[in-house]
This record gives structure tokens, C-alpha cells and sequence, in this order.
């Protein structure tokens, strides 16, 4: 519990509302749908204001049934997403997303929207995942049911997506005001609607559907995502126990325990510059397997680029040193 000095300095910046988000789904790739949806929304200081729960129509086969439970006889007079988007809307409205893991959870419910040719009113996310990490919580892995177990949140139905958003919010209130007394930044990350949706092909070629059909467009999605240039001349290679300097130029390879764009985010925000490749100018790689086969790694060994991984980085990213004055003027 928060003492009443804690209570009465909570910071300023955090949001005034949360919408805690689960949806169960199809599959993993693009071309799956949402079957099952539900929301807590939250007020400022993390205590429910109220939840909602709904089916939906996925218009094709439900997918891993012994994991959410949801057979096709089920599904087949459920609501189609368009037709529950708007009530998720009023869920979503103002609030930050908050899920676990909620790149993949932002991720399914932008395309459904994109489907439904509607945009999400949701500008930001918060993933509870890096939240723990953010306050160092003493977790074993970073399933959710060890974080419920960590502040004695009772799970009663796994992969139902109502009972996984109410632990959701039980276990995230706690989080919320251990990072308000310590006076954490929440790791926000912007929430982008889809600029282009169609169908990948894979979602046409025979995939078994339920019920009401629908037709969209062909080819993909793309999130829109541009960033500002660097401000910062780049002042070349990154040097071992020196610390980073404005304006070098940082590329990343691979899997990251902290959601890619956050951590991205942060680089930006000290003044790096992100590099979507591997060139003779760039400064430094950030991967935790220097050993893959990727295109980036074997660049990076090429060019004599240095690579470090994603914990020390995390560590250089505490004390990056301004840009030279001359350069800069």
C-alpha cells in the first residue's frame, strides 16, 4: 500500500486512465484473428472502474481450440469484429493499452481494425512485461502467471481472455504504485494504426472460415512509423569503456527481452541515431547472439563493427555523452 506521502506525490506524468487488454486468438501470424476479447478499464492509480468481455467471429477456423477453449460451433454466432468495434472503442478511448506482452496484443487489434477499416483510438501502450523489468521484480520468467503468483493474484482459467485481463489488473495495480512511490517512468510506447491492411495471401488460400463472410483489399500491412533525423554528426565507432556519444549510429539484431521499440525509443531520446542496417559508419550492433547468421552479425564482423548485447547497452544508455560542441554548432 501507498503511504499518504506517496499518495500525495504520485508523478504528474503518468497517464489518467488504463484500458487492460487480453485478446485470444486464431494463430500468431498476420493473417490470424482475434476470437475472444476483454477489457479493465482503470483509473489514474490503477483501481477498476468497471470490465466487458466479448466473442468474435474470426471467419475461419479457430485455431488452437485446447487453448482458449473456443470451438467453431461456438464462434459461429458470435459478433464479427466490426461489429464489437465500436464498444471496444469506448473501452479503448483515452486510455493506455496496457497488456502482457502488449506488442502482440496492440499488434492483433490494430488489424482488426485495419480490417474493418476503423482506427483504434488508442495512442499509447504499456507492456507489464517491461514493466517488471523496469522495477526488477524478482520473477523466475516473465509468464503471467508467475507475475500474478509474485503479488498473490489467484488465476482461475488460463487463455480466457476475461480471467487473464482481470489477473492483468490485479497483478498491474501493485506494479503501477511500486513504480509511483519510486518514481519510475513507465515504459510508454506509441500505439500506430495500420496505414494499409489487405489480406496476405496465406489468409485466402483455403483457410477453412465460420460462418459470415467479408471481402477487404490484397497485400499486407505496414505500420507508419518515421522518425526525426539525428540532430548529431555521427563521431564514429563506439569504443570499449568509453562511454556512447551523441549522434553515433546504433543498429540492432535480433530478439530483445525489452520490446525492440522501446528500447529503440531510448536511444533516440539520448541522442543516437538508428540504423536499419549494418554499414562501415555504423557505431555500434546491439545483439544478445553475436554468434546468428544474420545478415547484420556477419556485416558487423565484416566491417569490424563493435557489438555488444542488449544488458550492457541498456548500461551505456544511462551516461551518453554530449555531442562535440564544435560538430554541433
Amino acid at each position: 500500500m501507498l503511504d499518504d506521502r506517496t499518495t500525495a506525490a504520485w508523478p504528474t506524468a503518468y497517464p489518467q486512465g488504463y484500458a487492460v487488454v487480453d485478446v485470444e486468438t486464431t494463430g500468431l501470424s498476420a493473417h490470424d484473428r482475434i476470437v475472444s476479447a476483454a477489457v479493465y478499464r482503470l483509473d489514474a492509480r490503477g483501481e477498476v472502474e468497471d470490465h466487458w468481455y466479448t466473442l468474435v467471429n474470426p471467419q475461419r477456423d479457430p485455431g488452437p481450440v485446447w487453448i482458449h477453449g473456443l470451438t467453431a460451433d461456438v464462434l459461429e454466432s458470435a459478433p464479427l469484429f466490426a461489429e464489437v468495434a465500436a464498444e471496444f472503442s469506448a473501452r479503448l478511448d483515452g486510455r493506455v493499452l496496457v497488456a502482457h506482452n502488449a506488442f502482440f496484443d496492440w499488434s492483433m487489434i490494430a488489424r482488426e481494425y485495419a480490417r474493418s477499416e476503423r482506427t483504434a483510438p488508442v495512442r499509447q501502450r504499456l507492456c507489464t512485461i517491461a514493466l517488471a523489468r523496469e522495477l526488477r521484480l524478482p520473477l523466475t520468467n516473465m509468464k503471467l502467471e508467475t507475475l500474478a503468483a509474485h503479488f498473490g493474484v489467484v488465476q482461475r482459467q488460463a487463455h480466457n481472455a476475461l480471467d487473464d485481463a482481470r489477473v492483468l489488473a490485479e497483478a498491474f495495480r501493485p506494479s503501477l504504485r511500486t513504480a509511483a512511490e519510486r518514481g519510475v517512468r513507465l515504459p510508454l510506447l506509441e500505439c500506430r494504426p495500420l496505414t494499409e491492411w489487405s489480406e496476405p495471401a496465406a489468409a485466402s488460400a483455403g483457410t477453412p472460415r465460420i460462418g459470415r463472410q467479408a471481402s477487404y483489399g490484397g497485400g499486407g500491412w505496414r505500420p507508419a512509423r518515421k522518425r526525426p533525423p539525428c540532430p548529431y554528426p555521427n563521431p564514429g565507432r563506439y569504443e570499449p569503456d568509453k562511454p556512447l556519444k551523441q549522434g553515433m549510429r546504433v543498429a540492432f539484431s535480433g530478439d530483445t527481452s525489452v520490446e525492440r521499440e522501446l528500447l529503440e525509443d531510448r536511444a533516440v531520446e539520448a541522442g543516437l541515431h538508428i540504423a536499419t542496417s549494418v554499414s562501415r559508419l555504423t557505431s555500434l550492433l546491439v545483439t544478445n547472439d553475436p554468434e546468428a547468421g544474420t545478415s547484420k552479425v556477419a556485416k558487423a564482423k565484416a566491417f569490424g563493427t563493435p557489438v555488444v548485447d542488449e544488458a550492457a547497452f541498456t548500461q551505456l544508455l544511462r551516461d551518453v555523452a554530449p555531442a562535440d560542441a564544435s560538430a554541433n554548432g
